[in-house]
């Protein structure tokens, strides 16, 4: 696939991997719907690009809010070509003491999300019988990890819905890719995640890398892509054993229990 002239939303666009993806896609010629709650970030980011880009502000944790957004998106780019599924919300922290409504909406964001805008643009892409919506889960969608109960548990969903999505547009030409990196050197991932990786060794990709490997996964039309080894290794290893994996997490996770933030 190539991204010339592709009408794109991306969702996300004023983080840290957002902003670097959304370049990279007008470099390849994409006009570019960017969607982000933060209006002045969003602002400031369109300053700095050249193309066809437009800022979308909009909250993600509402039904409202999903289905303006894709409305807006529509009106700006004509027919939407590409869906990029990017924003995320994450939590390091034990999960008895997570406030409930932090809770609510990160699933919010991290999983209904992306369900609602899909939702709201599939009637178009089955009209046209062509679309492609690009779900960016994590490692942590197929392994669940402990002090991250609630961002795991979204994006288990988040791959459960990409899954189930595919198989049922499958006699169809809309496509449904899900990419799951590795732990990323974001602004998300704050002070205490930085020091406890560093501490048990976790592996953290730069996100210039990972925007690289998702611009290749769409490109090359991947249903499914698992960024990093080992831990697209361990992936495998969770699905088939994962009481083995319970056992060889134990020791990290008690060192990560003494980084965690309230």
């Amino acid at each position: 696939m190539s991204f010339k002239d592709k009408r794109i939303i991306l969702t996300g666009a004023a983080g840290g991997m957002g902003s670097l993806l959304a370049k990279a896609l007008l470099q390849r010629g994409a006009k570019l719907a960017m969607v982000d709650a933060n209006a002045d970030a969003l602002q400031a980011l369109v300053s700095e690009l050249s193309g066809d880009v437009y800022a979308v502000s909009a909250d993600l944790s509402s039904v409202a809010g999903c289905t303006g957004a894709v409305e807006t998106c529509q009106q700006l780019l004509g027919q939407v070509d590409i869906l990029i599924n990017l924003a995320g919300l994450n939590f390091f922290g034990a999960f008895a003491e997570q406030d409930a409504a932090h809770i609510d909406i990160m699933m919010r964001v991290n999983v209904l999300g992306p369900m609602l805008l899909t939702r709201a643009l599939l009637p178009s892409f089955l009209a046209n019988n062509t679309g492609k919506v690009v779900n960016v889960g994590s490692v942590f969608g197929s392994i669940g990890f402990a002090w991250f109960t609630t961002y795991s548990a979204s994006k288990f969903g988040l791959r459960g819905f990409s899954e189930a999505l595919r198989r049922e547009l499958a006699d169809t030409d809309v496509q449904v890719a899900y990419i799951a990196p590795r732990a990323v050197k974001t602004p998300m991932n704050n002070d205490a995640v930085m020091k406890m990786g560093e501490a048990t060794g976790m592996n953290m990709d730069e996100p210039d890398v990972i925007v690289e490997k998702i611009i290749q996964t769409i490109e090359s039309d991947k249903n499914d892509s698992y960024f990093g080894f080992p831990e697209s290794l361990f992936v495998r290893v969770n699905a088939l054993l994962p009481r083995l994996v319970d056992k060889a997490l134990a020791g990290q996770n008690k060192i990560a229990k003494t980084f965690l933030s309230k």
